[in-house]
């Protein structure tokens, strides 16, 4: 859905009184889109969800103790450059993640943090090379290879007052907002599977701003003042990478969950 869309959205839900406040949260993403592949249809260097990485020699395959983690993504920041529309991303080079191969690591730990790895490469893409998977990586961590296509696409959040303090909105309106979001940004869509490059998240749980900022400080909750100072950051936080659970790739995270992998602005 692009900008025009969402705000007409947000006027038929009968939101037009805080309307400002959520134009002001709309949040540019790139979808997405994955379609069952092989190895020998997809040339080295190109985006992908699963299969095996393309890395270049340098790179060693990172581990979490004795276990290698699991290859769940690659992007060609080239291709995915022009539905990037805020220029957020570099734009070329190639951005790489894996996670816990057991799936035991939440993210609601600090100690959690070997449990995933993002990798950013700005190589030459003709040095890389399609790199076998370890032999301690269990074979249900070895993802079947998918094509993936993107769009650019407008996102709004599911909790906007905690992004905006300023937002004022009464039970009615949080209803309203409630029900829109449940079939946003169509009910077809929402049974459709969310990859996404930037933008809000799909939560499924929490919000995941302050948990983002108190993780990475050391901190498992907020009940210390010291971990409640931290909270004004926590809107510094932005999503960088959503992956759902994606049948053509044979993942599966938890019951039909997501991963979220968070940065910094």
């Amino acid at each position: 859905m692009q900008s025009d869309a969402v705000r007409a959205a947000i006027q038929a839900a009968g939101l037009s009184r805080i309307k400002p406040h959520l134009e002001g949260l709309m949040t540019n993403s790139v979808r997405v889109t994955s379609t069952a592949s092989s190895e020998s249809a997809l040339a080295v260097g190109t985006s992908k969800l699963g299969g095996a990485p393309d890395l270049p020699e340098a790179i060693v395959w990172p581990m979490m103790a004795d276990v290698p983690l699991s290859f769940v993504a690659q992007f060609d920041l080239s291709a995915v450059q022009p539905f990037d529309v805020d220029k957020l991303l570099p734009a070329s080079g190639m951005l790489y993640f894996f996670f816990d191969a057991n799936q035991q690591v939440y993210g609601s730990d600090p100690a959690d943090k070997a449990g995933w790895k993002v990798i950013y490469s700005a190589v030459d893409k003709a040095v890389l090379k399609r790199r076998a998977f370890p032999d301690k990586l269990p074979k249900e961590a070895q993802f079947t290879p998918c094509a993936v296509t993107f769009s650019s696409e407008v996102t709004l959040p599911q909790r906007p007052n905690l992004l905006d303090k300023t937002l004022d909105w009464n039970d009615k309106e949080r209803k309203a907002y409630s029900d829109m979001m449940a079939a946003f940004p169509s009910a077809e869509d929402r049974t459709q599977l969310h990859h996404r490059l930037l933008g809000h998240s799909d939560d499924l749980q929490d919000d995941m701003h302050l948990q983002a900022q108190l993780v990475s400080h050391g901190f498992k909750d907020d009940q210390s003042s010291e971990a409640a100072a931290l909270a004004a950051g926590a809107n510094d936080w932005l999503l960088l990478f959503q992956l759902d659970s994606d049948f053509n790739a044979h993942m599966q995270w938890a019951s039909t969950g997501l991963l979220y992998y968070w940065i910094t602005k």
